[in-house]
């Protein structure tokens, strides 16, 4: 596993490297706020209709060879971004990133290769630790190379700078990432329709998917509209939305690399799900009311708990109720509804945020918590849900 932990963390790193800049580069082609809320959300839109394709791939042909499918496909899309001349490269830029991004679900798929089911947790922290770890360094470094007033040239060396790091983690999955599937894969027993219609079929998936897709819905509108809310409300460029997010990842590996074992140990999966939708709820209607930064970076460390422990208690969750043979695609699948909210949340935010000014989608996206947080009532508290073995598609 700390050899899949440095390869993600590195492409990671040259994601979180972007993030934070997207905003800017779609003001440079005359973007509106809505536009640049499309923008984010159009690697999401590719994603959500090729992660299905991916993990279930994933399970036929195994983890590496999806691994560094995503990968090439990252290192060739910021290429394109960093020589995009118009608005439209930037989004064609996107959506090849978002068709290519396998990663998320492999990798998630290997971890359920090699960990237990009272280990998973753990397991789902650590790539969530390479996550927050690419995201904390990644912003910063993204910020500090484009500068505070960047330029059309300034903000073409992120980009630049992501490419060498993806292809950076494509000779590492070449060189040294063994596959973790068995010699000859699992057999695959149904297509990603079957697979999707069979996982939305069964109770507690269709609840824990349905949960990680508002989870990430609400969270998306806010990423994609932060470095607009800071422009507007403190006059901030890159560099210092870089340091903020740093931040957060400092508070993300903490809780994802530290604390996450222990305490899905201690309490279980289900309660982190109440305890992190409580806290982004909580961080969302803060940022409404951060006048001062002090403020601005405590609702921070509130979204950055939330999410650390969502993400890692929700996807191994997920993997518990997903068959050895199927793992990658049910992965998928519930990647793919993430990515589609992706699409959903920032389409939402952007208009909100255009036509009822920018605390509009952090109102939006506290209500939706509240609700997660009561749906989130009906998974069973136990501290070991059991792993089930549900029915095949045939």
């Amino acid at each position: 596993m700390a050899v899949l932990f440095f390869i993600v963390f590195i492409d990671l790193l040259g994601f979180g490297i972007i993030i934070p800049q997207l905003p800017f580069y779609g003001v440079q082609f005359g973007a509106s706020p809505a536009a640049v809320t499309l923008l984010m959300a159009c690697y999401s839109l590719a994603q959500f209709v090729m992660s299905p394709v991916l993990g279930r791939l994933s399970d036929r042909i195994g983890r590496r060879p999806v691994l560094l499918v995503s990968m090439a496909c990252s290192c060739l899309a910021y290429l394109w971004l960093g020589f995009a001349g118009a608005l439209w490269m930037l989004f064609g830029a996107r959506l090849l990133a978002g068709a290519g991004a396998g990663n998320i679900a492999a990798a998630q798929a290997y971890i359920t290769d090699v960990t237990s089911p009272e280990t998973r947790a753990k397991g789902m922290g650590m790539i969530g630790a390479a996550f927050g770890l690419g995201f904390t360094i990644g912003p910063w470094l993204g910020g500090v190379v484009a500068g505070t007033e960047p330029t059309p040239a300034d903000l073409q060396r992120p980009a630049f700078l992501a490419a060498v790091l993806s292809a950076l983690a494509f000779v590492l999955v070449v060189a040294i990432l063994k596959e973790s599937l068995p010699a000859g894969g699992a057999p695959t027993r149904a297509n990603r329709w079957e697979l999707a219609r069979s996982s939305l079929q069964r109770p507690m998936l269709r609840l824990l998917i349905l949960l990680f897709f508002a989870i990430t819905a609400a969270f998306a509108g806010m990423e994609t509209t932060f470095a607009l809310w800071t422009k507007e409300a403190f006059g901030w460029g890159p560099e210092q939305v870089g340091w903020l997010f740093f931040f957060v990842g400092c508070v993300l590996i903490v809780v994802q690399g530290a604390l996450i074992g222990p305490l899905s140990r201690r309490l279980g999966e289900a309660r982190l799900v109440l305890i992190g939708s409580a806290a982004i709820a909580l961080g969302l209607g803060a940022v409404t009311v951060s006048a001062h930064l002090p403020m601005l970076m405590v609702a921070s460390a509130c979204l950055a708990l939330g999410m650390g422990l969502l993400n890692p208690s929700i996807t191994s969750l997920i993997s518990r109720q997903a068959a050895v043979d199927e793992r990658g695609g049910i992965m998928g699948v519930a990647q793919s509804g993430a990515s589609l909210a992706r699409v959903a949340g920032p389409a939402v935010a952007g208009p909100l945020f255009e036509l009822l000014g920018r605390n509009a989608p952090y109102y939006a996206g506290a209500l939706v918590m509240l609700g997660v947080l009561g749906f989130a009532l009906r998974l069973p508290r136990d501290r070991a849900v059991p792993a089930v073995q549900p029915e095949r598609a045939s």
